[in-house]
């Protein structure tokens, strides 16, 4: 089920704790891809918040959102860059996205499996995926209060295994959002300390997201040639008489 786009806009543009939860995931996601000039950048799902970083050098950045979800224009008080789509059917051509951000997107799909295909065709050879999920054993995914209450949550292993089985191979994980669930004061101010401290100690502290980078790998085509090779051809000549010295 997915959320209505109103909810998540309201959610993270228009609360401070949804401020504080798009700065510390899109953090971590510039971390691991820092801007580079030249990408295609793509976002699916409600990923826009995490896609700013990349509007002032990348060739193109597209935000998709299902339409179940909805629609609204992105980036505010510039050229829109988001457009509504099928869940698994998006405008976009084969191969053309080199980089692929997923947020409220797999775990709230209907059809995950048709999904990941459709990311897997999208993405050029080499290009990289990037699914922010929420962690099953985080506080986030146990609230309703925000977003990453809502759909299937994940482990690490269990994310891991599903993109294994579309071809995906995995690369970096990382977590983030360490405070709670929490509009208090408190939370909020020490919310970058706590991001801070959970990369230090992720074995104790849970993360209320995770996130998986995954590349698509395609084999190179094998060169057609003789089904069954011929190991001795020359042997077709052992029956004839050999030459032997003529007497003088």
């Amino acid at each position: 089920m997915h959320l209505d786009v109103l909810d998540l806009r309201n959610f993270y543009y228009r609360t401070q704790l949804g401020r504080v939860a798009q700065k510390a995931i899109r953090d971590q996601v510039v971390a691991l891809w820092p801007p580079a000039k030249g990408r295609t950048v793509a976002g699916f799902g409600f990923a826009v918040p995490l896609l700013r970083p990349y509007l002032a050098d990348a060739r193109r950045v597209i935000g998709l959102m299902p339409a179940p979800q909805g629609v609204m224009h992105w980036p505010a008080g510039m050229a829109n860059v988001s457009v509504l789509c099928e869940e698994t059917q998006w405008p976009l051509e084969t191969g053309i996205v080199d980089r692929l951000v997923l947020m409220h997107g797999l775990e709230t799909s209907e059809n995950p499996t048709a999904l990941l295909n459709e990311c897997w065709r999208v993405l050029g050879p080499g290009g990289r995926a990037l699914f922010v999920v929420p962690n099953r054993s985080g506080l986030w995914s146990r609230s309703d209060a925000t977003p990453f209450g809502y759909g299937r949550p994940y482990s690490m292993r269990q994310l891991d295994a599903q993109l294994r089985r579309h071809s995906f191979a995995a690369e970096r994980h990382q977590s983030a959002l360490f405070i709670p669930p929490s509009g208090r004061r408190f939370w909020l101010r020490t919310a970058n300390a706590w991001e801070k401290l959970g990369h230090r100690v992720s074995t104790v502290l849970a993360g209320g997201v995770l996130l998986l980078e995954v590349s698509k790998q395609v084999q190179a085509p094998q060169r057609p040639g003789l089904a069954v090779s011929v190991k001795s051809p020359l042997q077709v000549l052992d029956a004839l008489p050999k030459p032997s010295a003529e007497p003088a």
